[in-house]
Parts: structure tokens; C-alpha cells; sequence
């Protein structure tokens, strides 16, 4: 019985002393800036300057953290280690969880301590990047 609980253990992470992942139904989304109410929202014309002003120095040609980059559309929307955008559902979107600061706080974007001092985004650039990817991310 100890040796079934210590291997239920070990699978799970917590006797290595791993935080338990949270996943996305235990995000509190009622927290999430309102999506922008903007319409025919892209990737070019709207989203791309958001990116190249915050994320592409650590999610872009030169340097991929997570193996995710956002300079372009395709990859974006590949993802990285983990899918972080649902076209349709940026509630559901773990780009849109960690750009706006709620779950995991070591998944927060851009990082609060980042040595390149940059900004966290401000509510109208998540409601613009929720309101693109609720148009289908396109």
C-alpha cells in the first residue's frame, strides 16, 4: 500500500515538490479584461505590433522560450511546448491567461521581473488580442 501511494506520488509530481499544474477550468476567468468590441481584428493590422512591442525578444526569430514563437501568424497560432491559442475562445486561450495575469504566476507575460523592464499589457491590448482570437484568430 506505501509503495502504490509513493508512486501515486512520484506520477503526480508532489513528492519531488512540483506545484500541481493548474489547469484551465481552474482559472478564474471572470478576472480577464473584456474582449475589445472592435471587428475585423488580424493578426497584421492589430495583433503583430502588440507582439513586436512585448513579446518577440523572447518569442521570436532569434530566441523561442517554450519553443513559441509569435512573429507570425502560422506560429502563433502552432503554439509551442503547449497550444496557447483557441481560435474562437480566448477565455480558453493560455496566451490570453498569461498575458493578463491570472493562473499560474510563473507563466505570466511579459514577466513582472523581466530585465528588459517590459510592460505588462495594458486591458485594451488583451481585449484587442481576446477580440482576435474570438474572430478566429486570423
Amino acid at each position: 500500500m506505501i509503495t502504490k501511494v509513493l508512486s501515486l506520488l512520484l506520477l503526480s509530481g508532489i513528492a519531488a515538490g512540483a506545484a500541481p499544474a493548474k489547469d484551465a477550468k481552474s482559472i478564474d476567468t471572470s478576472k480577464l479584461p473584456t474582449a475589445s468590441d472592435k471587428k475585423g481584428v488580424t493578426y497584421a493590422s492589430d495583433i503583430k505590433p502588440i507582439f513586436e512591442k512585448s513579446c518577440i525578444k523572447c518569442h521570436g526569430a532569434e530566441k523561442q522560450k517554450g519553443k513559441l514563437r509569435l512573429d507570425s501568424l502560422e506560429a502563433a497560432l502552432k503554439g509551442g511546448e503547449d497550444k496557447v491559442i483557441e481560435p474562437g475562445k480566448s477565455a480558453d486561450s493560455m496566451l490570453v491567461h498569461n498575458v493578463a495575469h491570472i493562473g499560474d504566476e510563473d507563466l505570466y507575460m511579459p514577466p513582472p521581473d523581466n530585465k528588459d523592464k517590459i510592460p505588462p499589457l495594458t486591458k485594451e491590448q488583451i481585449g484587442l488580442i481576446r477580440a482576435w482570437i474570438d474572430q478566429g484568430a486570423k
